[in-house]
Formats: structure tokens, sequence, C-alpha cells
């Protein structure tokens, strides 16, 4: 136990032990202490220019943080639970490397202030490294994407085969889904970077600070408008866990394709072996247990943010002590989340698609039933009579236990006059991704230009 706090002036009775365990955050909030380095050093600058310290102290506490941050960084600094928290470790280490002088630094601001900068500045740098790693994996499933713009698969609408498209296309789709999950981050990232400092504890301070000089010796975009809202303010790290969780729930839905695509009853995708697993009693198998995995850490993404939200919901004005909690959260889920972007980008190239098992399932699934029904539309017949015509001639196929394709010409014209020679260059399973010519569709010129488009995308980011 501390024998006096840097708070304690006001108390006679030392804190309890067991209050002191239960209180303290610096077992998980010395993660912040790059941005508590940093805003720190920021703040003795403006300190300097505001006429508080002079250039020779201010220099001395930059020196003296920047040894702070050697330790740490070299795993020689000592971290005691006794003083709470990050900043109070961080700041009684600085007083002991260049003495008395270490107390100025505190002059015109507050804990509240100093951990919603240093907050600010981690969730920034994370989400920068997500948004990194966003990238990594559209470029992973462009290239997939690039190697299979021929290969035909079953697309399914309430998972049952509904029409052809090539995997090409299905894997563009989770390209504009992670390209959205960047530009959500880059969004988070106009309301994370905005310095709070000056704020102090609620009111903001008496002393003449200059918040806008943090932000800019910070590299920040803003900073606060109300002191009050400054300190109490956690939207960006809430935003942060929504995006976390919509990348999550991204990489979870490939991920649960991929899983049913690998049961052999498929055989749509080969597994990499570097991230499979075997049974320790079926030979035989081979597991996507990174797959499987990475859907089940989808949840506990999840529940960061309904705890983030809960701690919120209720919380008057301005700090209160119940913030501590909002750190976990996002430590958890940055790890989540990084690591789950960094397996999927490295395993993707590793996925080994089985193009004639993807066709041999198009072929028997009556997937181009809808190229009669246009066929019919477009001889004048009224779609919902030529929608009940192939209707007609699927369950005479099925019974007949033949594709549409193989039908006769003579069984054809059973149920419409209007049905020719021509019916079967239109039923021909090439033929009906060719002829998929509206933008955005699975035609061979329009996965070209999305094909594109996500190469200017990783260009430009």
């Amino acid at each position: 136990m501390a024998e006096k706090k840097m708070w304690g002036g006001r108390f006679a009775e030392a804190t309890a032990t067991l209050m002191e365990e239960y209180s303290e955050s610096v077992s998980f909030d010395w993660q912040l202490f790059a941005g508590d380095i940093r805003g720190s050093q920021a703040h003795a600058r403006v300190l300097a220019k505001q006429g508080f310290l002079t250039e020779d102290e201010a220099q001395a506490i930059v020196e003296g943080l920047d040894k702070v941050r050697e330790e740490v960084e070299s795993g020689d600094f000592e971290w005691d639970t006794s003083m709470e928290d990050v900043h109070m470790n961080v700041e009684s280490r600085l007083t002991e490397i260049i003495g008395p002088l270490g107390g100025k630094l505190h002059t015109a601001r507050s804990r509240n202030d100093q951990v919603v900068l240093d907050f600010r500045l981690h969730v920034s740098t994370r989400l920068r490294v997500w948004r990194d790693l966003l990238r990594q994996v559209v470029r992973a499933f462009a290239d997939q994407a690039e190697a299979h713009q021929k290969t035909i698969l079953p697309g399914c609408t309430h998972f049952q085969p509904a029409q052809p498209v090539v995997l090409a296309h299905h894997l563009l789709a989770y390209c504009q889904m992670f390209m959205r999950d960047a530009e959500r981050i880059d969004d988070c990232l106009k309301r994370t970077e905005v310095s709070p400092l000056g704020a102090a504890a609620l009111a903001g301070t008496t002393h003449p600070v200059n918040p806008q000089a943090v932000a800019d010796d910070l590299g920040l975009d803003g900073v606060f408008a109300n002191s009050m809202d400054a300190v109490s303010d956690r939207d960006f790290v809430l935003e942060a866990l929504f995006t976390g969780s919509v990348v999550m729930a991204h990489l979870s839905r490939f991920c649960e394709e991929i899983i049913i695509w690998a049961n052999p009853n498929f055989g749509f995708v080969k597994l990499p072996d570097a991230y499979s697993t075997g049974s320790s009693i079926m030979p035989q198998k081979k597991n996507p247990d990174a797959c499987e995995i990475m859907r089940g850490k989808t949840g506990r993404v999840f529940g960061s943010l309904m705890s983030l939200l809960t701690v919120l919901k209720g919380l008057p004005m301005t700090y209160n002590r119940d913030l501590q909690e909002d750190k976990e959260p996002f430590f958890d889920t940055d790890r989540t989340v990084a690591t789950s972007l960094a397996v999927m980008a490295d395993m993707m190239p590793g996925f080994v698609f089985v193009p004639e098992r993807m066709r041999a399932t198009v072929e028997k699934g009556f997937l181009n039933a809808t190229e009669l029904a246009d066929y019919l539309a477009a001889k004048g017949v009224p779609f919902r009579e030529a929608h009940h015509i192939t209707g007609a001639a699927v369950a005479h196929a099925e019974k007949a236990g033949k594709g549409l394709e193989a039908l006769t010409l003579d069984e054809f014209r059973q149920f419409s006059d209007n049905i020719a020679e021509d019916v079967f260059d239109v039923l021909d399973y090439d033929a009906c991704i060719r002829r998929r010519t509206s933008p955005g569709g699975t035609g061979p010129e329009s996965v070209s230009g999305q094909l594109g488009a996500v190469r200017a995308w990783l260009q430009s980011v």
C-alpha cells in the first residue's frame, strides 16, 4: 500500500488494501503509456509557450518522459498498482528522474482530461492498424477473385441454389464489405482525433491554456467544444467497438461459408494445412479450426460493445469512475480484431477452390430456371405466366432426373409454343453468366470492372 496518495491530502485514513486491489487499473491501462507520454510531452511544451514553464523546464520534462518510455519499452519499468493507474505511475517515475519539477507537469490539467487524451491517441493508433490490415485482407480476396473470374458456383438465397455466379463475383462482395469497414474507420477517426486537454476536471481551468496548440502538437484534427462533454465522452470508443463488431461479422460470414464449403459433401474448397487441425481419434479429419475460432471470437467483440453501452447508459455528467470500464473492452476487441484480420490475410491465399465441384453442383440445381423465365418474357409472355411455365418445366425435368438444358425441344414445347431451338443457347451455364451485363452483376465485363475498382481502391489508401 502506498504511504501517501498524490490526491491524499484531504484523507486521514489509508486506503483499504481490498479497495486498492478492487479499484486499480494499472494492470491493464499501462497499455496507454505511449499516449500518456506523448500527451504529457505536448502539454509540457504548451505550458512553456503559455509561460507556466521555462523552456529549460519543459525540455527537462520531455527528456525525462523519454527516459520513462525507454524503461517501459525495455521492460525495466516497475508498475505499482498502489498508484492506481498509468498516469500516476508515469508521473511518479518522472519525478524520481527529474525531481520536484515533475510535479509542475499537472498544471492546468486533470486526470479526467488526461485519460481521455491518452485513450483517444491509443484508439486512433489502433484503428489505423486495423485499416492497414483490412487493406491486406482486401488484397488477398482480390487476388483470389482475379484467379477465379471463370469459376462458376451456385449463388444462393435462403441458402438454397438460386442462380449461377462466378466465384470472383462472390469474393468481390466481401471486398466491398471490408472496404466499407475501412471507410467506417476513416469516419470514426474524425471523431476520435479530437483533443480534450484543457477541459481539466469538468469545468475548464482558470489558467490561460491553449487546447489547439496541444492538438496541433499531437497532429489531432480538432479540440473539444464543451469541457463537460470532453471528459465524459466515450462515443469514440463505442464507434470503434461497433466498427470492430462489423469487421468481425464480415469475417465470420466468410468463415461460415468456408466451413460449409470445406465439408466433403460440398468439396468446394481445400483447406490450407497451416490453418487446419486434425482429430485425436479420427485420422481422416481435417478441421477448419481457424475459421471456427474466428467465428466464435465474434461473440466476444459483440459483447464488448454491449458492455460499454451498458456502462454509459446511466451515467450522469461528467466523469464517473465507471468509465474505468471503458478500456478493457477495447483492448480485448483490438487484440481480437487485429489478430483475426492478420490470420485471414495470411490464410486466404492458402485456400484451394475446386471449380469442378462447384460446377457440378450448379448443373444439378436447376440454376438456369430464371434464364428460361426471362427467355419467355423476352418472347412477349407475361413474366408471371413465364414463371409458371418454367416451374412446370422444372418439375418435369426433376421427375425425369435431368437438368433443364437436357430436355428436348419437344419436351419444352409441351409447356409453351414460344420455346424454340434458341432456348438451348440461353440455358447454357456459361451463357447465363455472360448474359448478366448489368452493373455490379456477375457477367465478365462487370466482374472485371469491379475488380479494377478494388485494385484502384487499394492504390488509393
